[in-house]
């Protein structure tokens, strides 16, 4: 079929027509295409149509080519399909039976079938992919330590800083800051204990006047005639001690709450020493990651890595001292009310402080609690209506300018951090809910939104 032939006709017309090995007869040659003028003629007519002209051999072998690019292809075109695939689809095509090695593998993966090897690459994945999760699930408490001791040693980084800034070397700043976590830990537990202790042996040397206070007391006269509740507390107290599965049930209790308090004080150690270890080699470890990234995209990763660390230590470092002021005008209020162990319940203002959005509540409603079994309904109602008092003003004056320059996350956006934290990993969660949340939108406003902004 000569070009002539082909003009005018579709694609698929053209694609249908197969070649044969039959010679072809010649065909009667048109005056008018065979003498000048008619050359000339076809010419206009090959224009007209947009081919090639037919007196230009050039013409008329691109032609040709992209009609049988046409016809094999389909909707590709000649000057966009790849070598190989045409070959693919001309073999197909024509009923071929012998391989091209220009075709790719990947491409002879597709038209090849072999369940065995699929079945078998699938099942490894899937044990791999199970080990992998058996191993982190054994080591959830250990990466938890070591997230917890991260965030600890971010947090105290702008301390160390600032004894850099006038000259100190790191590690002279780094144990200034270590004795002074010490001193801090040793006063909590230094004030803590001994309140134990006082309270745990006031209970045992009155507890027979209390016993007896709670018999004598008429409401519980009128309830121990109606309901008899003397002669059950005693029945229930003589079967717990003839049970031995109770009395050893009893054991089992104790000896797990202390093995809960040494895992608890294992954990501590084990934190504590982790982020000293952090704090000494954090700059060796911000170079190590640095050096991850691209060398052409380095530059920048350094600046996003050292916003996020700094905006991390500043999180920490404010909320602490939201923390401190919060202990603070809660010892004050204690102490004018006389609600007892006013040291220690400061202390435990502060830690349940450090905790965002919730803690201050948490920790005014342990004072209430025990401004209430202490000192009667009155003081209690009287400390609550100024320490909720003092949150409003902390939450509206003193907090937004402490943490201005620290991160900058919205409200809902942290309401919301907050609590997933919370959820996921419980108050180291919530803890690092926020800094965490405000190194994402750094992330997706430094590079996400500005990548979408330069298409």
């Amino acid at each position: 079929m000569s070009i002539l032939e082909t003009r005018g006709k579709p694609a698929y017309a053209v694609a249908m027509t197969r070649p044969t090995d039959a010679p072809t007869p010649p065909e009667p040659v048109d005056d008018a295409a065979g003498s000048p003028s008619g050359a000339a003629a076809a010419d206009a007519a090959a224009s007209t149509d947009g081919a090639a002209p037919a007196s230009d051999p050039k013409g008329a072998a691109a032609t040709e080519a992209a009609i049988a690019g046409a016809g094999t292809l389909g909707p590709w075109s000649a000057s966009r399909a790849p070598k190989w695939l045409s070959r693919l689809f001309r073999q197909q095509h024509e009923g071929e039976d012998e391989e091209d090695p220009e075709v790719p593998d990947s491409v002879k993966e597709l038209f090849t079938v072999r369940p065995v090897r699929l079945g078998f690459g699938l099942a490894i994945g899937v044990a791999l992919a199970l080990m992998l999760w058996l191993a982190l699930a054994s080591l959830s408490q250990l990466l938890m330590w070591i997230a917890v001791a991260l965030f600890i040693a971010l947090g105290l980084d702008p301390i160390v800083r600032f004894f850099e800034r006038r000259n100190w070397p790191r590690p002279a700043g780094v144990a200034v800051v270590v004795v002074l976590l010490l001193g801090a830990i040793g006063a909590f537990l230094g004030t803590l204990i001994p309140a134990l202790i006082t309270q745990i042996t006031t209970l045992v040397r009155n507890a027979p006047a209390i016993v007896e206070s709670l018999t004598n007391n008429p409401t519980i006269q009128a309830w121990d005639t109606q309901f008899h509740l003397v002669e059950q507390a005693q029945e229930q107290l003589e079967k717990i001690l003839k049970d031995s599965s109770a009395v050893g049930g009893v054991f089992t209790g104790v000896i797990g709450a202390g093995n809960l308090v040494g895992q608890f004080a294992f954990g501590a150690l084990i934190v504590l020493v982790l982020a000293i270890y952090f704090l000494v080699s954090l700059p060796a470890m911000k170079r190590f990651a640095y050096s991850l990234a691209p060398r052409s995209k380095r530059r920048r990763a350094r600046e996003l890595g050292e916003e996020i660390t700094r905006s991390v230590g500043n999180y920490v470092m404010g909320q602490a001292t939201v923390a401190v002021c919060n202990a603070i005008i809660a010892f004050i209020l204690m102490t004018i009310f006389k609600v007892p162990y006013p040291a220690l319940l400061a202390l435990c203002v502060a830690v349940l402080a450090f905790i965002p959005l919730v803690g201050g509540v948490f920790a005014g409603l342990l004072v209430i609690v025990v401004a209430l079994f202490s000192g009667g309904w009155q003081v209690a109602l009287f400390y609550a209506i100024c320490y909720f008092a003092y949150l409003q003003v902390e939450a509206y004056f003193v907090s937004p300018k402490i943490m201005a320059r620290a991160v900058k996350v919205p409200g809902a956006v942290a309401v919301i951090a907050v609590i997933a934290g919370g959820t996921l990993l419980g108050v180291a969660g919530a803890l690092m809910a926020i800094p965490i949340a405000a190194s994402v939108m750094l992330l997706v406003r430094e590079v996400w939104i500005k990548r979408q902004d330069a298409r």
